[in-house]
């Protein structure tokens, strides 16, 4: 794939839509630790990275909308070094945890937050390397 500095480089990058870009960049930044990397006009869009992701925060405008209340449409995960700590940052932020820090039998640590709009976050700490046949999944791939 060819680089290009006007998109983020990850292969999978979600899009998710918010009543206030601005508002959520920061909110996203200081509660999940995404730092902006490029913004499309003040309110338009705003690309956002964390380690070696991405994600995209657009405006409402058309049929693009966030969630409505109760309404799961979608869910982000994203990996990070310490679940624990990380839950405690986005609870210090106000992100409504659906999920505490909870260990699975597939080696991770993951806990389940909601953002301002209404968007599920999971947060995904690994604990142990599992083939998931050791837990009942079936490795189909070998990526």
């Amino acid at each position: 794939m060819k680089p290009n500095r006007s998109i983020p480089s990850s292969t999978v990058i979600p899009v998710l839509i918010y009543p206030d870009v601005r508002a959520a960049v920061a909110w996203l930044g200081a509660a999940y630790g995404f730092e902006e990397r490029v913004r499309i006009g003040e309110g338009h869009r705003a690309q956002l990275s964390f380690g070696d992701g991405a994600v995209i925060v657009g405006d409402t405008r058309g049929d693009r909308r966030p969630p409505r209340p109760g309404e799961v449409t979608h869910s982000v995960t994203v990996r990070v070094e310490d679940a624990r700590a990380h839950c405690e940052r986005a609870r210090e932020h106000s992100a409504r945890i659906l999920m505490e820090p909870t260990d699975f039998e597939y080696g991770e640590r993951q806990y389940t937050a909601e953002d301002p709009a209404g968007h599920q976050w999971t947060f995904s700490q690994t604990l142990v390397d599992v083939a998931p046949e050791e837990w009942g999944g079936e490795s189909v791939s070998s990526d």
